[in-house]
């Protein structure tokens, strides 16, 4: 989806609308427009013109994200589109996501990735309803913040923290396609357990262009720009 807004920043993301289907089984028979209009509400990831970057990654994990304070209410999802719209750094986007109660969007326990062009990252967690921040170049699909939850998903998305960890450590100054080679790495067909990379993506945050790899064939490229 290509967003841009009067009132906040262009932005590009991702939307799988077959969680949108699974949550409205009629929304293949909406017209167009009016489908466009939802996807744009329901990113997974994105990267906003002032290379700020954003994802929800699933934690396998029974627990759910339901806050209730007096702060006004948000989806996971929402919360993506909100960054992406709002906020131009990662302070920015903290600050955004401190003013909202989190609500995960399809039941699922998630955390979110979040970058910027300064090169500042940080995961964003809600274990018993509070928001934790923890500084990580990486983040894969467990929790990182300190405490009784930390660790918990399975063996393999340690393995590939580990193993993009290791990488970065290696060369912390990477070209796209240095990027690129990191990321099929740690794809799921290295792990033998049926499931697939839905997508990869190497956003470019000077540029604002993103390099997007369908399933694993990372032989062949999608390119799309914010401008």
């Amino acid at each position: 989806m290509l967003s841009k807004p009067q009132n906040g920043y262009a932005s590009i993301s991702t939307v799988n609308t077959n969680f949108i289907k699974n949550a409205y089984r009629g929304f293949n028979s909406l017209p167009e427009k009016i489908r466009s209009i939802v996807s744009l509400y329901a990113p997974l990831d994105g990267m906003n013109e002032k290379g700020l970057c954003a994802a929800v990654l699933y934690i396998e994990d029974d627990a759910k994200i339901n806050q209730s304070t007096d702060k006004p209410d948000i989806t996971t999802t929402t919360a993506i589109r909100l960054l992406l719209n709002k906020a131009a750094d990662v302070d920015e986007a903290i600050a955004l996501l401190n003013q909202y109660d989190m609500h995960d969007s399809l039941g699922m326990m998630v955390h979110f990735a979040i970058s910027d062009a300064n090169g500042k990252c940080a995961a964003v967690e809600y274990i018993d309803n509070e928001m934790i921040v923890t500084q990580s170049p990486v983040v894969t699909n467990f929790y990182l913040a300190e405490g009784n939850k930390q660790g918990i998903d399975s063996s393999q998305s340690h393995t590939r923290f580990e193993t993009l960890t290791d990488t970065l450590n290696a060369k912390p100054v990477m070209e796209a396609d240095d990027i690129k080679n990191a990321l099929e790495n740690v794809s799921k067909h290295h792990f033998n357990d049926g499931e697939t990379t839905e997508w990869s993506i190497v956003y470019n945050q000077a540029q604002g262009t993103a390099q997007y790899f369908h399933r694993e064939n990372y032989d062949k490229s999608y390119i799309f720009s914010i401008q």
